[in-house]
């Protein structure tokens, strides 16, 4: 196991990398821009699905699946849209590959089998399935549809970092079609709340739900909600979207229905997703200088017994404890590995689990079992203690309640302390230059100021809270009236 520690604060970036890569969660790919997602990250990945699909299904959602390939005159059907993604845009404009007749060994397009119409490779799917939803409404009967895909994207990114942003990942995006404007508002705040709450009880990541600029809005959206995280750099991250619609959609795919009234009316749409950046805000909110910090939620492996015997007598009697143990523990619903290793060392085998994070690591020997005791260690404050085996089961479930609490209180402590209000544009500037983090201030709410402050600082507009008041105030930098305050920082 390669193991090359790097402490955040010498090289934010070098250490999440290197973390990404010797806790086992992905690697890069030969394909540039791409990454493998490994088994253990994949796991991890796949509890959060776990997680968000109950979620969805619980609120009425259904799960469908939609092509990866968007005809070009599809996608160019709603114009923001297309021009908000084009630039990041792969395109298929041939289906067939042929022998090279100039080099044998080596394959060439085909030029006789060019597509009639190019294929977009989806970086969001509305365009596909909007013209779906025109073939499946006709009344207010088939209203709302309710739908939802797990699914992978490309976008042509130039410059990617592992989970955070690749050229393809994976997501989940919502697509919900209703009869009213008022619905699809309602639908659209529904599903920001459970990603907020996703975030915060299950990642242990506190967040801000608020509304994007118009700037910042999703490309052929009329309103952006978000949920914005604060990470230990004091950078934010966007960790989901939800997106109001309006009509854009079914009025460039011509998707009508007819209502109560016998009228021909235009379906009120949303979208909304979340991707596999969620995995780089648990590794950037939580770990520290030894690795992987995971909240017991998420922990594909929430303990790790490590059995420590020389002998091959006591060997035998602790692996028979340490197996009686694994089975209790499994019973109360935990998630155990038994590390019984030969060839390792206690030493090593810690220093292997704490890298991956496991929140619980328990250790036995011939000693505790004489004293009917075991050594428990957790994870994210590094606490040492000796306890009774009798009833460790119940003493393990509340220790990893303890830990899941404790991360988000730790978390939500970081953000606080590292949220400035500001009033001027000296104040402003300290804020975002020495202090980092999140900056509230007021701003007059055009988007030539916007881009004026991204321009000097760096720092860009999160998001408008939806728990901010109005609050007479001036623009930072121009000093122009302002009623409600932006949240900027610098952010991934």
């Amino acid at each position: 196991m390669e193991i090359k520690k790097v402490k955040r604060s010498e090289d934010y970036s070098l250490w999440y990398n290197n973390l990404v890569k010797n806790a086992d969660l992905a690697e890069h790919s030969a394909v540039k821009g791409c990454m493998v997602i490994k088994p253990y990250g994949y796991a991890i990945w796949e509890k959060m699905q776990a997680e968000l699909d109950r979620r969805f299904k619980e609120t009425g959602h259904q799960n469908a699946y939609f092509p990866l390939f968007v005809p070009k005159s599809l996608f160019e059907a709603e114009e923001k849209n297309a021009e908000g993604f084009a630039k990041e845009c792969a395109v298929v404009t041939h289906y067939r590959l042929k022998t090279n007749p100039d080099d044998k060994g080596k394959l060439m397009v085909d030029p006789e089998a060019k597509l009639e119409e190019e294929l977009i490779v989806r970086p969001t799917s509305e365009a596909i399935i909007w013209n779906t939803y025109r073939d499946w409404i006709q009344s207010y009967r088939d209203l709302p549809i309710l739908i939802n895909q797990w699914a992978n994207v490309v976008r042509w990114e130039m410059r990617t970092r592992l989970f955070l942003r690749t050229a393809e990942f994976l997501w989940q995006e919502g697509h919900t079609a209703h009869a009213t404007k008022e619905e699809a508002i309602e639908e659209t705040i529904q599903m920001l709340n459970i990603y907020a709450d996703f975030a915060e009880n299950i990642l242990a990541v506190p967040v801000v739900k608020g509304v994007k600029t118009e700037n910042e809005r999703f490309a052929g959206a009329d309103d952006t909600y978000c949920i914005e995280g604060l990470m230990q750099d004091g950078k934010a991250l966007q960790m989901g979207t939800s997106h109001f619609l309006g009509q854009n959609f079914a009025k460039a795919f011509n998707v009508k229905y007819l209502t109560k009234e016998n009228k021909q009316e235009y379906v009120w749409a949303t979208s909304w997703g979340v991707s596999t950046r969620l995995m780089g805000a648990l590794i950037m909110c939580h770990s520290d200088d030894d690795g992987l910090v995971l909240p017991p939620k998420l922990a594909p492996i929430q303990v790790v017994i490590i059995p420590i015997a020389r002998k091959d007598d006591e060997k035998a009697l602790v692996l028979d404890k340490v197996n009686e143990l694994a089975k209790q523990l499994k019973e109360k619903g935990i998630s155990v590995k038994v590390d019984s290793r030969d060839n390792l060392t206690p030493g090593y085998k810690y220093a292997e689990w704490e890298l991956k994070g496991v929140p619980v690591r328990m250790a036995i020997g011939p000693r505790d079992l004489q004293n009917e005791t075991i050594e428990i260690a957790r994870r994210d404050t590094k606490e040492k203690q000796i306890v009774s085996l009798h009833g460790v089961d119940d003493t393990v479930n509340k220790l990893l309640l303890q830990i899941q609490d404790n991360l988000y209180a730790q978390a939500l402590q970081y953000r606080n302390s590292h949220t400035w209000e500001v009033n001027t544009w000296d104040e402003f500037l300290d804020a975002i230059e020495n202090k980092t983090g999140f900056v509230s201030a007021h701003w007059d709410g055009t988007g030539e100021t916007e881009e004026k402050i991204k321009e000097l600082t760096k720092a860009t507009i999160r998001c408008i809270p939806m728990a901010n008041k109005e609050e007479t105030g001036t623009c930072i930098l121009t000093g122009k009236p302002s009623n409600k305050r932006a949240l900027f920082a610098k952010a991934y």
